[in-house]
């Protein structure tokens, strides 16, 4: 399958339609006040950069983005890839982007959260497999049993190599 990366403009319909199919999927799996869901009005904004995953058709299959925060830090946000392409390496290769354009920002740390009971068990191998480990809390995130957080130190595997 021919799958393409780039940066895209989250205001557009396939891709806000993307956002609404990730917002449905997570409303079951966590109380309201334990999501942290950005909008595409949100995610389009100068501290995110979105990355869209597209096949051969222009069809949009998944996305990714990156947050800019203060110092080096740097928050994987909204990874999302459509069920029908799961288990294919378009989730890889948008993480990939996205620590990409991390290390091209010298972003030293990329951070994360994501949903911390089992429902999300598939989430945290595929962020572990891409050589996330388990942190404490991040950001003014609150401390519950309803999130984990992730890291991934890229300063000090560019010092390991």
């Amino acid at each position: 399958m021919e799958i393409s990366i780039a940066v895209e403009t989250p205001l557009q319909d396939d891709v806000r339609a993307m956002v609404v199919e990730l917002n449905g999927h997570l409303r079951p799996l966590s109380p309201p006040e334990f999501q942290f869901q950005m909008t595409a009005e949100q995610m389009a904004g100068a501290d995110t950069t979105v990355f869209i995953a597209r096949d051969g058709n222009g069809a949009a299959l998944g996305m990714g983005a990156l947050k800019a925060h203060e110092g080096k830090l740097g928050e994987v946000k909204r990874m999302w890839t459509r069920p029908t392409v799961r288990g294919t390496g378009v989730g890889r290769k948008l993480l990939g982007a996205v620590e990409t354009l991390a290390r091209r920002t010298s972003v030293d740390r990329l951070i994360l959260e994501t949903g911390g009971t089992e429902p999300f068990a598939p989430v945290w191998r595929f962020y572990e497999a891409g050589g996330f480990r388990r942190c404490g809390v991040i950001l003014d995130y609150p401390d519950t049993d309803h999130s984990r957080f992730y890291e991934k130190l890229l300063a000090q595997e560019e010092a390991a190599s």
